[in-house]
C-alpha cells in the first residue's frame, strides 16, 4: 500500500498523473496512433489479437507495444516500490469470462472507457451515449457491490505465478520491436495492416516509452476510470474520478492545441454525398448505449476498468492476468463471430451477455446472516 507520505496518494498525484495520461493519449495520436485512439485498452488488445492471427479482420492487426509497456512499467513500479505480491485465486474463471463480455461490449461500442473519454475530449459527441451506458452498467454493478457480490479473496500464490503475465508481455513487446518474418518469401509471422485504425502507429519508440510511463504512474495512484465512477456512486469518494476528470480536461486541451478537435455525431458529407462518420465510431445510439452498459457492469464486477487490469497483473495479480487474456479471447470472439458495432450479430450477444453477466451477479453475492 501507499506511505501517507507518497505524493501519488494524494488528491494533487492523482491529478497530474491524470494529466499526463491524457496528454500523452492526444499526444500519441497527433505522432501515429489513430484518430480519437491515442491510447485504448479494449481496441489495441484487439488489435494483438489480429497480429497473433486470432481474428481475420485485416484492418485491425498490430502488436501494439502500449499494451505490454503498461504491465512492464507497474511491473517496475511494484519492484521499486516493494509491492509486487503474486496471489491469485479469486473466481479466475468468473473474471475470464468477465473479461470476455467486457472485450465484447466494449467493441460494440468501439472503444473502452479511456477511448470514451478520448473520443468526447476529441468532438464525438457518440462518446456521450457511451459514457452514459458506462455509468449505468456501474451502477448496476454497484446494486451488485452493495447486495453482497464478492468474488472472493486471493491468496498469496510462488513469485513464478506472479511473472508469468508480465514475462509474456515481455516477449510481446519484442515481437513489436522485432515484428519478425520468417520463410523465404518473406511471409510475416505477425500480421501487419495495410489500411485502416491497423495500419496507424506511433513509432515504436514513443508508444513504448509512453506506455511504460503511464503503466509506472498508474500503478502508483491506482488510477481506474471504471473505479473513479464506481467509488463516487458507491462511496461519495471523488479521489480516482478527479484524476479521471484531469485526463478529460488533459486530452480536450491538447486535442484543440493539436488541431484534433472535431465537434458531431458525424465528420460531415463526402463530396458523393455520403456522410463520414467519426473515426472508428458508428451512430447506432442504443448499441453505443448498451454496448457499454455490458462492458461497465463486467469491469465493475471483476474490481476495475481494462487498464487497471492490465496494471494489476503488472503487480502480481493473476486473477487480473486471466481477465486480460479473457478480453484478448473476446476480441479474437467478437471479430470472428461478426459481434463488433453493427455487425450482424452485435444485438443478439449484447442481450445474452447482459443476461449471462447479471447471473454471475446475482449468483455472486453473499448471503448475509440474519440479524440477531
Amino acid at each position: 500500500m501507499s506511505k501517507p507520505n507518497d505524493f501519488f496518494a494524494t488528491l494533487a498525484g492523482i491529478i497530474v498523473v491524470g494529466l499526463v495520461i491524457g496528454g500523452l493519449a492526444a499526444t500519441l495520436q497527433r505522432i501515429g496512433n489513430p484518430a480519437n485512439m491515442g491510447v485504448c485498452v479494449a481496441c489495441f488488445t484487439r488489435d494483438i489479437a489480429g497480429a497473433l492471427g486470432l481474428h481475420r479482420a485485416g484492418i485491425v492487426q498490430y502488436l501494439r507495444p502500449e499494451i505490454p509497456a503498461f504491465c512492464l512499467g507497474s511491473f517496475l513500479a511494484a519492484l521499486v516500490f516493494r509491492e509486487f505480491r503474486p496471489r491469485t485465486g479469486s473466481a479466475p474463471v468468473i473474471r475470464f469470462i468477465l473479461g470476455m463480455f467486457a472485450m465484447i461490449g466494449a467493441l460494440i461500442f468501439l472503444g473502452c472507457p479511456w477511448r470514451a473519454m478520448l473520443r468526447l475530449a476529441g468532438g464525438d459527441w457518440n462518446a456521450i451515449l457511451g459514457i452514459a451506458g458506462l455509468i449505468v452498467g456501474i451502477s448496476i454493478g454497484v446494486g451488485f457491490l452493495r447486495g453482497g457480490f464478492n468474488l472472493g479473496r486471493s491468496y498469496p500464490s510462488r513469485t513464478v505465478a506472479g511473472l508469468v503475465l508480465p514475462a509474456v508481455m515481455f516477449v510481446l513487446l519484442i515481437l513489436a520491436v522485432l515484428y519478425p518474418q520468417f520463410g523465404e518469401d518473406g511471409r510475416a509471422a505477425l500480421f501487419r495492416s495495410a489500411k485502416g485504425p491497423g495500419a496507424a502507429s506511433a513509432t515504436v519508440v514513443a508508444s513504448t516509452l509512453a506506455g511504460l510511463v503511464i503503466g509506472f504512474l498508474a500503478q502508483r495512484t491506482r488510477f481506474c476510470t471504471v473505479g473513479g465512477i464506481r467509488d463516487a456512486i458507491l462511496m461519495r469518494d471523488f479521489h480516482l474520478l478527479s484524476g479521471v476528470a484531469a485526463f478529460l480536461v488533459a486530452a480536450f486541451v491538447m486535442n484543440v492545441v493539436y488541431g484534433q478537435f472535431h465537434p458531431g455525431f458525424t465528420r460531415g458529407v463526402s463530396d458523393a454525398g455520403e456522410i463520414i462518420n467519426q473515426p472508428a465510431a458508428h451512430t447506432t445510439h442504443w448499441l453505443n448505449f448498451g454496448g457499454m452498459i455490458l462492458a461497465g457492469l463486467s469491469f465493475t464486477l471483476a474490481g476495475g476498468c481494462p487498464g487497471r487490469q492490465v496494471f494489476l497483473s503488472g503487480e502480481g495479480d493473476g486473477d487480473a492476468g486471466l481477465f486480460v487474456l479473457g478480453m484478448l479471447t473476446g476480441a479474437a470472439v467478437a471479430h470472428n463471430f461478426m459481434m463488433v458495432a453493427t455487425q450482424s450479430t452485435a444485438p443478439y450477444i449484447l442481450a445474452i451477455g447482459l443476461v449471462l453477466v447479471m447471473i454471475i451477479g446475482f449468483m455472486g453475492r453473499e448471503r448475509l446472516a440474519p440479524a440477531r
